[in-house]
């Protein structure tokens, strides 16, 4: 693989690892080399959205609410958000094999304390763990890919990648509910079942992946990395609760939304003056990854509000069970397996990729807006269409905005602009789920109360932990009219939150519009 070091640069205990040039690479020997990297990948994948059609019964099981629901999944992508720039630095210091395995026990480490977890809040901090792990193995998988494949071929493998995505992201859930409907199993199995296949793709890693370790002085940017967690965290901490603890303009929200604007106001600073910072702000110079960075931030409100919020619509506006509501997902992930394998190869063939994102934005906008018309009693294969529509549009634009990015920078700038891109798409997610969570809990609530009071003076009473006291209900233990009532509410309060995700995806589409196509290099950054 070409290098900007001397061989003298390469550590002598990982010379064993070093790669052939990827010019002298086929295609056997790139996916042996990728095998463990996407099996990681999946482990990690495969972790987090098990658990999404296992959700209510989880916090249901642990006493909690809305607002607990909002965080087990804001608190992953919370700590994913924050550490993925610092795993972009620490890839261009240290040796990228050893980083993706670190990454992987972390994240098993926590999947196996979330499995012993006896409240809300020890599931959360569990999922802060998880979260960290993530954000490694989000990054570095496509850090290593550009290390080893040249930008004209890596659309093909960015497309395996997808794929990869979009096996775990349908097997996860399918799993996540047999696993939860089994009752010699039961939920916590969720986050055990994944420590066999971590363990093989630990080992895989070891015999497979081969990259040249460069040495280079040591600065990572501590301080850097603590300002935009606490700006992040701060953030996400007002939007999750805006609106039910507090208005959402009070004084809170003066303190916090100042507050954050604040730290990441000293970050800026903070970077300017950094030696080697965890980003480095001069990256923004150039159009494509400002631009690209900035999609990607409102592609991921689109892609998590996605994921997130079906598993609450299927069980709880349709009653149907965990396995069921998986099942019922296949569409969404279907569209997203099928545009990110197909854009990956015609890419390779053409070295043509804007088309494809802008095409991406114009479906996953499309497909938003039409499940905002979604409601409980909504015939299933309109939601099928919609979701196919979604899934189609968002494959079509994760992997190809960072292709885009990677394609404009030096190599030693690769880890960092490859996780800045990673990075906002966490963050929109992380700021996108905090705040229509807490949308959707004020939503549900006052549906309820709409639908109660039609019911009139003689409406059953729903008892401790309702959806109108911000708990999860058990939809079985309702009585008939007041179980329509909640299905209902949740039906569009869902439907809801796909309306007000709309507009964040037609902005990615016009952001992408403005993105210039730059021929994609042949050889390896």
């Amino acid at each position: 693989m070409p290098t900007s070091t001397t061989p003298a640069a390469v550590r002598r205990g990982d010379a064993e690892d070093a790669a052939p040039p990827s010019g002298t690479m086929t295609h056997r020997q790139i996916m042996e080399a990728l095998s463990g990297l996407l099996l990681g990948m999946f482990v990690a994948i495969l972790s987090s959205t098990i658990v999404s059609n296992a959700l209510p019964q989880i916090i249901s099981d642990l006493g909690g609410g809305q607002s607990a629901y909002t965080w087990v999944v804001t608190a992953s992508l919370l700590a994913m958000t924050a550490t993925t720039p610092l795993w972009g630095k620490l890839a261009d210091l240290f040796s990228k094999k050893l980083l993706v395995q670190l990454a992987l026990v972390i994240y098993v480490a926590g999947s196996l304390v979330a499995g012993l977890a006896q409240s809300p809040g020890m599931l959360i901090a569990c999922r802060v763990v998880q979260g960290v792990g993530v954000g490694g193995l989000s990054a570095l998988a496509q850090i290593v890919m550009a290390a080893m494949i040249a930008p004209r071929e890596r659309g093909r493998y960015s497309g395996y990648l997808g794929a990869t995505f979009a096996v775990a992201t349908v097997g996860g859930p399918l799993l996540g509910g047999v696993i939860t409907d089994t009752d010699w199993l039961g939920w916590r199995w969720c986050f055990y079942v994944g420590v066999p296949f971590a363990l093989l793709a630990l080992v895989v890693l070891q015999r497979t992946l081969r990259l040249p370790v460069v040495r280079r002085e040591v600065k990572v940017d501590w301080t850097g990395a603590a300002l935009v967690s606490a700006a992040v965290s701060l953030l996400l901490v007002w939007v999750t609760f805006a609106g039910d603890k507090y208005a959402w303009l009070s004084w809170q929200t003066y303190v916090m939304t100042g507050g954050s604007l604040a730290l990441a106001a000293l970050f800026v600073r903070v970077e300017n003056r950094a030696a080697d910072p965890v980003i480095p702000l001069r990256l923004f110079r150039n159009r494509t990854i400002a631009l690209a960075s900035l999609a990607s931030l409102f592609v991921g409100v689109a892609m998590f509000a996605g994921t997130v919020f079906f598993s609450q619509y299927f069980q709880l506006a349709r009653n149907e069970s965990p396995t069921m509501s998986g099942v019922l997902t296949i569409p969404m992930i279907a569209g997203l397996f099928v545009s990110s394998t197909v854009s990956g190869r015609v890419i390779t063939a053409t070295g043509r990729w804007k088309a494809w994102l802008v095409a991406g934005g114009a479906l996953v906008t499309a497909g938003l807006g039409l499940l905002g018309t979604i409601r409980y009693d909504t015939a299933y294969w309109h939601v099928a269409v919609y979701m196919a529509l979604l899934g189609l549009g968002l494959g079509m634009m994760m992997q190809n905005l960072v292709l885009c990015t990677q394609n404009q920078v030096a190599p030693r700038d690769l880890g960092a602009a490859s996780s800045v891109v990673t990075f906002f798409r966490s963050l929109g997610g992380a700021v996108g789920v905090s705040a229509l969570g807490a949308v959707m809990g004020s939503k549900v609530t006052d549906y309820v109360k709409d639908g109660l009071a039609e019911l009139g003076p003689r409406a059953p009473s729903l008892g401790h932990g309702g959806a109108a006291g911000g708990g999860i209900p058990d939809l079985d233990a309702l009585p008939v009219p007041v179980r329509t009532v909640m299905e209902a509410a949740y039906g569009h309060g869902v439907g809801d939150i796909f309306l007000y995700s709309a507009p964040f995806a037609l902005l990615a589409l016009l952001v992408t519009l403005f993105i210039k196509e730059v021929p994609l290099k042949g050889a390896a950054s």
